[in-house]
């Protein structure tokens, strides 16, 4: 067969999680900021398709055939990315790395995502990316950003629980491939639900909110937003880190690790093979 069966993946996850954690901290980190700018410039590329198109639908559309070549890309470039690291949880399911190891696997990899994402937003704004349409891309950062800091705390853990549900089913799924193709075409479709419905996940929030920031303070981008209506009352630091990065921090989290512990529930627990293979080691 030219594809790994549930069971089988769930499995690959065990020695995958156990490979990780051995990373150098160095090698976590490099790995960590270049899937944060992947995704990055994956969220640049969906805002500057969709700035211009009046329709709603059809501009989620939009967002959803491009954004998730972002998540393909860090999979082929073997980058780490946060969303997807909550699926070493299976590795401590199976008691093969211990919670505290996983922990500071994550936090080197937040952190990672977060320089390189931030770096992106940084560049985005300051470099003239967002003049397109007479600035009208700058008003729709600023836009996009604005609505993600008004979200209710409840509100932003609920949609980060489903974002990255689908986006830890599309790593399942891009390991469930045995080439290429299969790899891409696994991560795309669940992470192109999620974009189309308007879920949350923290690492491009962390583009699209400091994008949104930077340009509110850069003064001709700041009056096409004003122009256009845009309310900028929320946009604050204050509110990206703790109504959005937080709450949806916590939603990513709780709809990873819960992919991770269902598969591993009904895939692996009580599996003969996999006590005989822990017991050995």
């Amino acid at each position: 067969m030219n594809f790994f069966s549930a069971a089988e993946v769930t499995a690959n996850c065990v020695p995958m999680g156990e490979e990780k954690v051995k990373y150098p901290a160095y090698k976590t980190l490099f790995l960590g900021v270049l899937a944060g700018m992947l995704i990055a410039l994956a969220a640049a590329t969906s805002n500057t398709a969709v700035h211009d198109i009046a329709n709603i639908g059809l501009a989620r559309m939009t967002a959803g055939l491009l954004f998730p070549f972002g998540l393909a890309m860090v999979i082929v470039a073997g980058a780490e990315l946060f969303t997807g690291s909550c699926l070493i949880a299976v590795s401590v399911l199976a008691r093969r790395i211990t919670l505290l190891r996983m922990l500071k696997n994550w936090l080197l990899v937040y952190f990672g995502n977060f320089v390189g994402s931030f770096l992106v937003a940084a560049a985005c704004a300051w470099s003239g990316q967002l003049h397109y349409s007479g600035n009208a891309l700058a008003a729709y950062t600023i836009k996009t950003a604005a609505a993600k800091c008004s979200l209710g705390f409840g509100n932003a853990i609920v949609l980060g629980i489903f974002c990255n549900l689908l986006v830890c089913l599309g790593v399942f799924m891009a390991l469930s491939a045995k080439d290429q193709a299969g790899r891409v075409l696994g991560a795309y479709l669940p992470t192109a639900f999620f974009v189309i419905c308007g879920f949350e996940h923290c690492i491009a929030n962390m583009y699209y909110i400091p994008a949104g920031i930077f340009a509110a303070g850069i003064p001709q981008y700041a009056a096409k937003a004003l122009e256009l209506g845009v309310h900028t009352e929320s946009l604050t630091w204050g509110n990206f880190f703790l109504a959005n990065l937080l709450p949806v921090t916590l939603g990513n989290i709780v709809g990873g690790v819960a992919l991770g512990a269902v598969m591993w529930i009904c895939r692996m627990r009580g599996d003969p093979s996999t006590k005989r293979r822990n017991h050995a080691e």
